[in-house]
């Protein structure tokens, strides 16, 4: 695939760009784990670009953690780009160690997602490769550990690509997923110690996109109980309270006892903040 650039881009980035291509090429065939974001969207369409159809496969993981919408989005957009894709079921939710939702959530997350996907590798004699990138190298990331030791690579971070740079490149390459929000998986909308169950995660699903239906570029419904804790990028707070009695209906029509906004905006990896060490920042 001959990629379509627009413009030119900084010194910096083209030595990143660079560095990306070097580190696909050295591999001989790829599964991208695809969840459609900015960043595993990049890493699917540089393997295509730099491996070719024939070496590269978009794999989706399907699960109960997954906000509605997003295996189509996957679907479409692998299909727009010629990038040859499938869905896999991963488990998770049958693992007791991931429904505790302890601090290490995500590590069991990753791991079922590993299950998945290193048997698609092994018969097509791939490596997996997942969009983490450089930024996420500061957050508590205990997935990043389970793909690692079940032989996962992180060809962005090889790269030196952060957040931002991989929006840019995206951008110059056209990709249309090139401001998308992030969308975490629904789990981490529930508090660490809260149990995880499928009624929770559908319950966050219907909750977030009811939100977003009031015309937010960004939500999470982080869910306490019969309190749901909105938050939107701090550009839209006005917007919100503005609408307060409306979200307040919608989402009371879910279930929920209480409604809150919270003042400082929506932050990514939130409720990290409680297991990271005093001092630190995501």
């Amino acid at each position: 695939m001959q990629q379509q650039k627009n413009g030119q881009i900084s010194g910096d980035l083209y030595e990143c760009e660079q560095r990306l291509s070097e580190s696909l090429q050295k591999l001989s065939c790829v599964v991208v784990a695809f969840s459609g974001g900015v960043d595993s969207a990049l890493l699917a369409y540089s393997a295509l670009a730099c491996l070719g159809p024939d070496k590269v496969l978009a794999v989706t993981a399907d699960s109960d953690s997954l906000a509605q919408g997003e295996l189509e989005h996957c679907r479409t957009t692998a299909a727009l780009w010629g990038l040859p894709w499938l869905s896999v079921q991963t488990r998770e939710i049958t693992n007791p160690a991931y429904l505790v939702n302890g601090a290490d959530r995500c590590f069991w997350c990753k791991d079922a997602l590993m299950d998945a996907l290193n048997p698609v590798a092994i018969q097509r004699r791939a490596s997996v490769v997942l969009g983490v990138n450089v930024d996420d190298l500061g957050d508590h990331r205990p997935g990043q550990l389970a793909a690692q030791e079940r032989g996962a690579l992180f060809p962005l971070v090889e790269a030196g690509l952060d957040k931002a740079s991989i929006r840019a490149l995206a951008l110059h390459y056209g990709l249309e997923v090139w401001d998308r929000p992030a969308m975490p998986c629904l789990a981490s909308r529930i508090p660490y110690g809260t149990a995880v169950s499928v009624a929770l995660l559908r319950s966050v699903d219907r909750a977030e996109a009811a939100v977003r239906g009031f015309g937010f570029s960004d939500v999470r419904v982080r869910h306490y109980g019969e309190t749901a804790r909105i938050e939107v990028p701090v550009s839209e707070l006005a917007a919100a309270v503005a609408q307060s009695e409306q979200l307040v209906a919608a989402l009371t029509a879910l279930g929920f006892s209480y409604v809150t906004l919270d003042l400082a905006g929506l932050r990514s990896g939130n409720l990290n903040q409680a297991v990271l060490p005093i001092g630190s920042s995501i």
